[in-house]
């Protein structure tokens, strides 16, 4: 582990977000991006609007938004595995007047809406719980972010555990039900449901070349109860049974919007130049170098919700351990898409020198760090080896006056300070950043520097 040692370099090298990744993608590209989603899509018919959505998000996690705010007046512990200790538990219920069973769930709701967040083995409010009252937006993010969970905000019962990985297909043919739910518009048999989840599951068992599950006991039903019930826990779904011998049930307004606009970014992604929902985190990260920041964030929510998060993390930074910097800055922007879930592995990848000046930006953002203070996290060679990597991204898929521009955005001192530190970084790129630099440079004095200092790391001289 490098000291972190007080700083005294004029040369401010790391700007407050500093992967280059969209100022290189193509100039000609991004008004065709905005224009094409320049007008967002509406909603189906019926919708209620987003404050009114927002309104029943809080009504939905009103008990959870109290004990978030409860854990943040109170002891703020919960250990390293985050369970709430049994005296907080039975303290929060006493004062909150909630049976312990209550506490308990609202407590794993809480940490799923973003409404708590760990660090350490401390809990502490989220930036969702601080916006709770005023931002709609932060709202209903919550609210999606438990949705998104259901599975883990109600665990299957004990009649499951015998094959949990029918219990995998069950979640992964979820999406396709509530989507039938949401085209049909109205209340549907769960015989109907059920029918289509054994479709479903055998067809993901064909995929895999996996034998048909075994029809001597049917656990089909017992888990699309427990997935009804879990998606009704989370106020997206409601029975519609009163009277009728025939089982039935309906997304809400809340879950009727939620599955809508999942289904809009897979729309989204698919309308992309290479259809990159489906595609390896590679060709999905080098199309979004030619969107603009908005655009691509959304590419990035819809190419993460086609996959296990943990999957998707691991596939981001190994694209991120490759030679191309562009795609290095492009997946640490996703993995900023991705959020908490994503900080163990981040923090793992931080003991990489390749990744870790990357790492310790992302995850210091993801403390709530003041953006002024984050790149005083970094070593002078951390800083030096970032800066040369954004302008080997730029310098590989930019325009020479972008290489010009990241030069001048460094430079509060003087150039030959920067080169300096730059030849001490020991990026693998420096030299061709320098020769790339000094060729784009319209100033011949700095274009000469430059050129002597390239030469010198090239020949390994002082």
């Amino acid at each position: 582990m490098t000291s972190r040692t007080s700083r005294d370099t004029p040369l401010r090298l790391v700007p407050r977000r500093p992967s280059l990744a969209f100022a290189v993608g193509g100039s000609a590209a991004r008004p065709t991006a905005t224009a094409r989603r320049s007008r967002p899509p509406r909603p189906p018919e019926g919708t209620p609007a987003l404050s009114e959505l927002a309104r029943q998000a809080r009504a939905e996690l009103a008990d959870t938004v109290r004990l978030a705010r409860w854990s943040e007046a109170g002891p703020g512990t919960a250990g390293p595995t985050g369970i709430l200790p049994d005296a907080d538990v039975q303290q929060a219920a006493a004062e909150l007047e909630l049976t312990e069973r209550q506490i308990r769930s609202g407590w794993d709701r809480a940490r799923l809406a973003g409404l708590i967040e760990l660090h350490r083995g401390t809990a502490r409010p989220g930036w969702r719980l601080r916006a709770w009252d005023r931002d709609n937006t932060a709202v209903l993010r919550g609210w999606v972010a438990l949705f998104d969970a259901w599975s883990l905000a109600h665990p299957p019962g004990d009649s499951a555990a015998a094959d949990p990985s029918l219990v995998a297909e069950v979640v992964e043919a979820t999406p396709q039900l509530l989507s039938f739910l949401h085209l049909s518009s109205g209340p549907v048999p769960v015989d109907t449901l059920l029918d289509l989840l054994r479709q479903r599951v055998a067809e993901l068992r064909t995929e895999r070349h996996e034998p048909p599950a075994d029809g001597a006991h049917d656990p089909l039903p017992g888990l699309l109860d427990w997935v009804l019930d879990a998606v009704a826990g989370v106020g997206a779904l409601q029975p519609r049974d009163a009277c009728s011998d025939t089982r039935e049930v309906v997304l809400t307004p809340l879950g009727n919007w939620a599955v809508w606009v999942k289904l809009e970014q897979i729309c989204v992604a698919a309308q992309g130049p290479a259809g990159h929902i489906e595609q390896p985190a590679e060709n999905m990260l080098r199309a979004c170098a030619r969107l603009s920041p908005g655009p691509a964030r959304a590419e990035y929510r819809a190419w993460l919700a086609a996959r296990p998060a943990g999957l998707a993390v691991a596939e981001l930074l190994e694209t991120a351990r490759g030679d191309d910097a562009l795609l290095r800055g492009l997946a640490f922007e996703a993995l900023r898409v991705v959020g908490a879930p994503a900080e163990p592995a981040v923090r793992a990848a931080s003991e990489e020198p390749t990744l870790r000046p990357y790492a310790l930006l992302w995850l210091a953002e993801q403390d709530g760090d003041d953006p002024e203070a984050v790149a005083g996290l970094l070593t002078r060679e951390e800083t030096a080896w970032l800066w040369v990597d954004t302008a080997a991204a730029v310098a590989d898929h930019g325009e020479g006056q972008l290489l010009v521009s990241h030069l001048d955005a460094a430079v509060e001192g003087s150039v030959r300070s920067l080169l300096v530190e730059i030849r001490g970084a020991g990026h693998p790129r420096t030299v061709q950043v320098l020769v790339a630099l000094a060729a784009a440079h319209p100033d011949p004095a700095v274009a000469k520097a430059v050129r002597r200092a390239a030469f010198q790391v090239h020949t390994g001289g002082v």
